[in-house]
C-alpha cells in the first residue's frame, strides 16, 4: 500500500459514475485532473534541485531553505482529507477550481518572492492550494468514469503524474541553469489558465450524496494538527 499513490483503491471499487459524461469530457475531466496534478507534483520534485541557486539569490539560511521544502509538503499532507470533505460538500469541481486558483496566484508570488520569508510563505498557500485540487481530482475521475472505464483513467492519471514526478528535476535543474530558479513557479501559471478554462467549460459538477450535513470542523482540525504534527 505504501507504493501506490493516494485513494487508487477506493476510487476503483467506488460506485457507478455520479455524472453521466459524453467520451469527448471524459477526455476533458482526464486532460485538466493530469495538468493540474502534476503542477503540483513537479513543484514538489523541481525546487529540490534549484535550492543551492535559490538560496544564493536571496541569501537564505540553510534553515529557511528547509523550510522552502517542508512547508510546502506540510500543508499538502495536513489538508488533503479536508480538501477532500469540502468537495463531497460543496461540489468538486468548485473545490478544484478554488485549488488550481490559489496554487497559481501562490506560484505567482513564489516566483516574484523578494526574501525568504515572503518564499515560504507563499509556498504554504501553494500548499494549501496542493490540498484542494489532488483529492478533487480523483474524486472527479472516480464520478465520471463508469466502472468499465474508472481503471484506465485512475491508471493514465497515476502514470502521467509519476512521469511528471520525475520529469520535474531535470526540469527544475534546466530552468535554474538557462533563465531563473523563478521560472520553476512562474510556468506553473499559463498550465492553471488552461486548467480553469477547461474546468469552466468542460467539467461537469458532482458531490457525494452520502456527504450530509456540515462538515466535522473539530474532527477536521484535530485531523490536520495530527497530520500536520507528524510532517
Amino acid at each position: 500500500m505504501i507504493a501506490r499513490p493516494p485513494c487508487d483503491a477506493g476510487a476503483v471499487v467506488g460506485a457507478s459514475a455520479a455524472v453521466a459524461c459524453s467520451r469527448e469530457t471524459r477526455r476533458a475531466v482526464l486532460a485538466a485532473t493530469i495538468l493540474a496534478s502534476s503542477m503540483v507534483f513537479i513543484d514538489s520534485s523541481a525546487v529540490n534541485v534549484v535550492l543551492p541557486v535559490l538560496q544564493n539569490n536571496l541569501g537564505a539560511s540553510a534553515a529557511q531553505v528547509q523550510w522552502v521544502i517542508e512547508i510546502y509538503m506540510l500543508f499538502l499532507a495536513a489538508l488533503m482529507l479536508v480538501g477532500g470533505a469540502l468537495g463531497d460538500r460543496l461540489g468538486r469541481r468548485r473545490v478544484f477550481m478554488w485549488g488550481v486558483a490559489i496554487f497559481a496566484l501562490a506560484s505567482l508570488w513564489c516566483g516574484l518572492s523578494a526574501d525568504p520569508a515572503q518564499l515560504i510563505a507563499a509556498r504554504a498557500v501553494q500548499g494549501i492550494g496542493g490540498a484542494l485540487l489532488v483529492p478533487g481530482s480523483l474524486a472527479m475521475i472516480s464520478a465520471s468514469f463508469d466502472e468499465r472505464t474508472r481503471g484506465a483513467a485512475i491508471g493514465t492519471w497515476s502514470g502521467a503524474t509519476a512521469l511528471t514526478m520525475a520529469v520535474g528535476p531535470l526540469a527544475g535543474g534546466w530552468l535554474a541553469a538557462h533563465l531563473s530558479w523563478r521560472w520553476v513557479f512562474l510556468l506553473n501559471m499559463p498550465f492553471a489558465l488552461a486548467v480553469l478554462l477547461i474546468a469552466a467549460t468542460r467539467l461537469p459538477e458532482s458531490r457525494d450524496p452520502a456527504a450530509t450535513g456540515p462538515l466535522d470542523w473539530a474532527g477536521a482540525t484535530v485531523c490536520t494538527a495530527a497530520l500536520g504534527l507528524f510532517v
